[in-house]
């Protein structure tokens, strides 16, 4: 009995079995002349994502991503517009499987409101106040309400109250916008900080 070919599902048909999901992951990319850049996915399926990017690239260039959550991802940039590109991934299809399943549980996530790892205990910080860097470079002062090693939520006048998904820099530490509450907004740090500096690191005390 001859070998079963592996089977290429045409374009049309891959999208149509992978739902796009809208996401916020932060990340960054190179171009085929190894230029890094920054960037966002904000909509994503097993077979291709788009990317806020403040370089998009020329539609057939070969581009590799590194995103939050999901690691390397390779493919080709199958089109820009203003904001940056969207691209293809090339898979194998165990790995768009595995994709699948992750962005399932980023959707999920979103769905439950959950941006933060809640593993991590939340704590009043001894001095509350701490100095916040805004996306516009301003630096203002704002005050925790509370504090983990993956996040904290922060008050602050409602007019500084930054975009979600845009980036900060509280104390010594960087981070997104996650979700906005009552008297201010909710960030999720970049890295996550060790418990016996993650104060030091945020309030400077």
């Amino acid at each position: 009995m001859a070998p079963t070919r592996p089977k290429f599902l045409p374009l049309a048909d891959e999208r149509r079995r992978h739902q796009r999901v809208k996401v916020n992951l932060l990340g960054r990319y190179m171009l085929a002349d190894r230029r890094e850049f920054p960037c966002q996915v904000v909509d994503m399926s097993p077979g291709g994502m788009a990317v806020i990017a403040p370089v998009p690239g020329t539609p057939g260039e070969r581009v590799i991503a590194y995103v939050d959550h999901l690691g390397r991802l390779e493919g080709k940039i199958a089109r820009v517009f203003d904001t940056g590109f969207a691209m293809s991934i090339a898979a194998t299809s165990r790995k768009r499987d595995k994709l699948a399943a992750q962005l399932t549980w980023l959707a999920n996530r979103q769905i439950l409101n959950l941006p933060e790892d809640r593993r991590h205990g939340r704590f009043s910080p001894r001095n509350p106040l701490a100095r916040l860097v805004l996306p516009n470079g301003n630096n203002v002062g704002c005050r925790i309400i509370d504090l983990s090693q993956s996040g904290a939520a922060v008050a602050i006048a409602p007019d500084l109250r930054p975009a979600v998904g845009s980036m900060v820099t509280i104390g010594k530490t960087q981070g997104r916008v996650v979700r906005h509450i009552e008297d201010g907004f909710a960030i999720e740090f970049t890295r996550l900080q060790h418990i016996d500096f993650v104060e030091e690191n945020v309030t400077g005390e």
